[in-house]
């Protein structure tokens, strides 16, 4: 997909001692059939030779070396700062794209003048029949989650044109959308971060369409996971809630919210010897004695609103 007037995309990927998946990332890059591309590697300060690597085997990737670590949120900005194109599409560096898949997803977008975000289905890299997601959901309790997780892709999201988020492992965002609404909220870190912006888009009237033949293959968890995940998701799950629930759907669905929160902590208490269960505790503690100042960035984010409770009831789900 190459015309004369086809906009530049601008692929950012962070990246930290990434050297065991940046050939395959960069090199399924390289095949891409559509045209013209940038590709920004954000570099969170490896310690390996991956940023001697690309540069010697992917001159055409500009590097930004951060001095210390800003795993996603900082690294993401930091890149699409720097970018040029009218469209920038985030993606792991644990990734694989079949050749088509960027072509995909750009006409999925400009399909939808409305739309501000694209998602692409993800499949697992080692079982690549298996979905990870196909575009990303939210549910009425509260909680992010990934459409069609483990299971078999037979095309039964397919016909779906509009989901509530893009998995921001593989995610197209208008640079228009990103002027109005801001970039990714630094002090979420990493996890749903992703969830957070696609709220600040759905609030303002941006649409996410799905692109169902934009395949991505991932490595899950192969550069995330663990206690440290376990922690940010406990906390930005409730910071989530806190900035960008609208408080119509939130004075209805409450109960559901609670009972959510209720079960996740009882699950975490009888699990107490796991680390990734005490971190998951952490993470709510934290996210409770940070609420005030995500209330305060509350008051912004809404006062921006421009769609009915009835629409964002049906955009969330269950």
């Amino acid at each position: 997909m190459t015309t004369a007037d086809s906009p530049l995309v601008s692929i950012v990927i962070p990246t930290y001692n990434g050297m065991a998946h940046l050939p395959v990332c960069l090199a399924s890059l390289r095949a891409q059939r559509y045209r013209p591309i940038e590709i920004i590697l954000v570099d969170n300060g490896s310690t390996d030779e991956s940023v001697a690597y690309v540069r010697r085997e992917f001159p055409d990737v500009r590097i930004i070396s951060l001095a210390q670590n800003q795993v996603f949120a900082g690294a993401a900005n930091a890149g699409i700062r720097a970018t040029a194109g009218a469209v920038i599409v985030l993606l792991n560096n644990d990734t694989e794209a079949e050749p088509g898949w960027l072509a995909e997803l750009l006409s999925a977008l400009q399909a939808e003048p409305r739309a501000g975000m694209a998602a692409s289905k993800l499949r697992l890299f080692d079982r690549r029949e298996v979905l990870h997601s196909a575009g990303d959901a939210y549910g009425r309790d509260g909680m992010p989650f990934n459409r069609g997780v483990w299971q078999p892709d037979m095309g039964q999201f397919d016909r779906d044109r509009l989901v509530f988020a893009p998995c921001g492992g593989a995610a197209a965002y208008r640079r228009s959308m990103l002027d109005e609404i801001g970039l990714f909220d630094e002090d979420l870190v990493a996890y749903c971060e992703d969830v957070d912006l696609a709220w600040r888009a759905q609030l303002a009237g941006y649409l996410c369409v799905f692109a169902p033949r934009a395949i991505v293959y991932h490595k899950l968890s192969a550069t995330g996971g663990g206690r440290l995940a376990s922690f940010y998701v406990g906390r930005n799950v409730l910071w989530v809630i806190a900035k960008d629930y609208p408080g119509d759907l939130l004075r209805k669905y409450w109960p559901r919210i609670v009972h959510a929160q209720l079960r996740i902590i009882s699950d975490a208490l009888r699990a107490w010897r796991g680390e990734a269960a005490r971190a998951r505790l952490r993470g709510i503690l934290a996210g409770l004695w940070g609420l005030p100042r995500m209330l305060r960035k509350r008051r912004s984010i809404q006062a921006r609103r421009t769609v009915s409770a009835d629409y964002l009831d049906r955009v969330i789900s269950y």
